[in-house]
This record gives structure tokens, sequence and C-alpha cells, in this order.
């Protein structure tokens, strides 16, 4: 035991004199242990912010739970989609138009598939009567006066030989009637001394007759003749300047700017559907706009009722369950005839 002491007392003494002693190889050791000490220690600095890089990413990875709001208020909007119609952008190139006004026609055809001209008439000659005494009032109104006009005076030459007073007895209900007397009794006069009795198929001569505009004119070129023409009434002017076809508020610039938008095949029927529409659903005080099935291409959506219940009250004529405006309307009509004026 005191040997091992002695052996170990003077070991610790040869240690503590070594630094003084030190050669260069234990030098050149001791500074080896160093770099590798601060190899170490930098190589630990240097992952250090790898694992703060990696534990400030985590958040990342949570990213899904951040963005589930934005989902959620997806999921919000989803329902307008459904009753709000979009906007359409001020500057919808006339490429976007274009397209946009086609899909509202095909669409109201698949509404309206039975639109058709709503006055009764057998000829030329009484469609041609017909529409110049619907100014100022309904087509319901004319078609429950005309079947008395039209027994009393079948042709022109007997409508142009008639007396002034019985005329306008006959078609006072429809408004105005003094006024309209004059019209129809002078294009009658017009027809027999002019036209041999018949009614001109052209435009040109159709608004040289009293009483008949353009309006007038492609209504019975249209519908008797098959000669295309956009008819330009209330209802369709007021929904093409809603649906921002056009801002012309001159019927004769309102037709040019709707004509261009359209091959000429489609003017006729166009016009049906418009007005049609414009008599059911997109009424002038008060559309519908909650029972529109073109509401997601209209830019006045909101205009009217756009709740669907409330909406569906406002709805007139076949739509609303109601009467049509003819008394004699089409077979395809899926609406009841109106009733004669005796009826009510």
């Amino acid at each position: 035991m005191n040997a091992k002491k002695t052996t170990s007392a003077t070991a610790k003494t040869a240690v503590k004199k070594a630094p003084a002693k030190k050669t260069a190889a234990v030098k050149n050791a001791a500074t080896a242990k160093k770099v590798t000490a601060s190899a170490k220690k930098a190589t630990a600095a240097g992952k250090a912010p790898a694992k703060k890089t990696a534990a400030e990413t985590a958040p990342a990875k949570k990213a899904p739970a951040k963005k589930a709001p934005a989902k959620k208020m997806a999921a919000e909007k989803a329902p307008a989609k459904k009753s709000v119609a979009p906007k359409v952008s001020p500057q919808e190139s006339r490429t976007a138009l274009v397209r946009r006004a086609r899909r509202i026609n095909r669409e109201l055809a698949e509404v309206y598939s039975y639109a058709h001209p709503e006055l009764d008439f057998e000829n030329p000659f009484e469609l041609l009567v017909a529409t110049v005494l619907s100014a100022q009032t309904t087509d319901l109104r004319v078609n429950q006066t005309t079947p008395r006009l039209f027994a009393a005076y079948p042709t022109p030459e007997d409508l142009a030989a008639a007396v002034p007073e019985e005329v306008e007895e006959l078609i006072r209900p429809t408004g105005f009637f003094r006024a309209k007397t004059k019209s129809i009794m002078g294009l009658a006069k017009a027809l027999r001394d002019d036209f041999g009795g018949e009614v001109p198929g052209r435009l040109d001569d159709l608004v040289k007759l009293p009483g008949v505009g353009r309006k007038t004119a492609f209504v019975v070129l249209g519908n008797a003749f098959g000669v295309p023409g956009i008819t330009v009434d209330t209802h369709f002017g007021r929904l093409v300047r809603r649906w921002k076809w056009t801002e012309e508020t001159d019927p004769v610039k309102v037709e040019a700017a709707v004509a261009d938008l359209f091959p000429k095949s489609e003017w006729t029927m166009l016009s049906h559907r418009v007005i049609f529409h414009g008599r059911r659903i997109c009424h002038s005080r008060k559309p519908a706009c909650g029972a529109c099935p073109i509401a997601p291409l209209c830019p006045s959506y909101g205009e009217g009722e756009t709740d669907p219940e409330k909406a569906k009250k406002l709805l007139k004529y076949e739509m609303g369950g109601l009467p049509g405006q003819r008394l004699k309307p089409p077979p395809d009509y899926p609406g009841k005839p109106a009733p004669p004026l005796t009826a009510g």
C-alpha cells in the first residue's frame, strides 16, 4: 500500500511538472484538441439554427388549420352563388357581350318554347289593325275588343267605308278610341286605294300607312309574312337595358344595337321571348328576380324581389297560374285562354 501511494505521488508530481516541460508534440496535441473542440462547438452551433429553423417551420405544418377559415368562408359564400347573380364587368368585351346575350336568348327559348304574338288574328289585316289598337293598352283588352270589330268590318274595304262614330264605339275599351279610329280607318283606305285591299309585305310600304311605325310593321312582317324583325316595345327596351345589351333609349337605336348581337333568323322569336319575359317575370316596377331563370346572367339582379317564395307571387299569366292574353291561344300554349270582355 505504501509503495503504491509513493508511486502515485510521484506520478502526480510528474503530471504537475509536465506543463513546464511540454514538448512540441504535446503542444500540438493540445492545439489539435482545442481545434477539435472548437470544430465541435462550431458544428453544434451550426446545427442549432437548423434545429431552430425546423422548429420555426413547424407551424407551417399546421398551415391547413390556418386555411380552415378560408374554406369556411368559401362554404359560407356558396349559398350566395345560388341566389345572387354575378355583376357584369364594366369592361365587358364585345365578344363577351355577344356570348352572354345569345346565352340569355337560349335560356329564354327553353322557358318560353311556346312564345308567340299575343294578339288574336286570322290574317295580316286583322294583325295590322290589332297592333295599332294595342298602343297604350294591353293585348288582352285588344283581344277582347276586336272580335266585334272584325265581325262588323272583316276587310279593309269594309272598314274604310264605316261610320267613324260606330267604329269609335266598338273600340272604346282600348282607350284613345277617337285617334285610333282615325288611324285604322285611314290605313284601311290606304290599303284599299294603294295596295288593292292587301297588306303589303315590305317595311317601306307599311310605315307609310296611318298609325303604323317600325314596331307595328315588324310585328306584321315577322308574324304574318315570316320576315325577320325586332319589335322594340316598352318591355323589350326595358329588358335589354337591364341586361346591358345597350344603353340606348331611342327605339330605332335599340333595334339596331340588338340586331347587331344576333343572327337575322333569331330576330322575330327573340322579340317574342323578351316581351314574354318582361310581361311575366321582369316587370317594370318590381321584377321577380328570385324566380328569374336567367338571374345568373343578369347584371341588374337585385332590383326586384330576390326571395324565391315572395318572387313567385309576382309572376303573371301562365307563369302565375292565370289566364293568358289571347282568347284563342296557340295549341301549345300551357296556360288558360283569356275570358271574353263580357265575362269580366
